[in-house]
């Protein structure tokens, strides 16, 4: 138990605030942006989970573990407004996929700051306005998966969409949409396995979003040469 009232070493704390803004986390996807081996960012990982900082769930067969912040993690670290993922197995591969895409992006592009969705709607929450979300019908908001901050203040960052399965066409469309017309965001990057690929680039193109939105395979990321579940 004494363990639990150890300072936080400035490690665990970016891990802790890392988490919260994601919702869940994976040791191959820690050691992607640490640039260590798995077998030691489990290490730190089951640290933290002994000291009541984070919790495991494996929700999926032949499928990485995943890390929540808990109450006690979000305490330590200062992680204000910001409530615990409830993870269920329906969202377990897109949560998988996202933080290896967000270790990815941040070793890809080191001069930008990524925010999850989860930190993404507190700050725009607390501000009571959006920052890098998209205005859809009844002014009803979309938010991105991720977001790239650059350092500079005068620039508008740029949010990252993770799609695994085709939407309906109409639904797709309305986002892009309302991308291409989001003055929040310089772009939009969307990262999707083939086969939503092609549903993604024939939204983009009715939606006349070509000079905002682009689609990128999800196998292009620096991911040590495979994004888990497509391959």
């Amino acid at each position: 138990m004494a363990q639990a009232h150890c300072p936080l070493t400035p490690e665990q704390i970016d891990l802790m605030h890392w988490t919260a803004s994601l919702g869940a986390i994976t040791a191959e996807a820690l050691a992607l942006r640490m640039g260590v081996t798995p077998a030691s960012a489990r290490g730190r990982l089951s640290v933290a989970v002994r000291r009541g900082l984070l919790a495991r769930r494996r929700l999926l067969v032949d499928a990485p573990t995943l890390y929540t912040i808990t109450r006690a993690g979000l305490r330590a670290c200062g992680g204000y407004g910001i409530d615990p993922c409830r993870l269920s197995p329906g969202g377990a591969h897109h949560a998988i996929v996202c933080a290896e895409v967000a270790a990815a992006l941040e070793r890809c592009y080191p001069d930008h700051r990524l925010v999850g969705e989860r930190e993404l709607r507190r700050d725009e929450r607390e501000l009571g306005r959006p920052l890098a979300s998209a205005r859809l019908a009844a002014d009803r908001m979309h938010h991105p998966d991720l977001v790239l901050w650059p350092d500079a203040a005068q620039e508008l960052p740029v949010a990252v969409e993770v799609e695994l399965t085709i939407k309906a066409p109409r639904r797709l469309a309305g986002i892009c949409r309302a991308w291409a017309r989001c003055p929040k965001v310089s772009g939009v990057l969307y990262l999707a396995p083939d086969r939503v690929r092609r549903a993604l680039e024939r939204a983009i193109e009715k939606a006349h979003a070509q000079e905002r939105v682009v689609v990128l395979p999800l196998e292009a990321l620096p991911s040590g040469g495979r994004v888990w579940g497509l391959g």
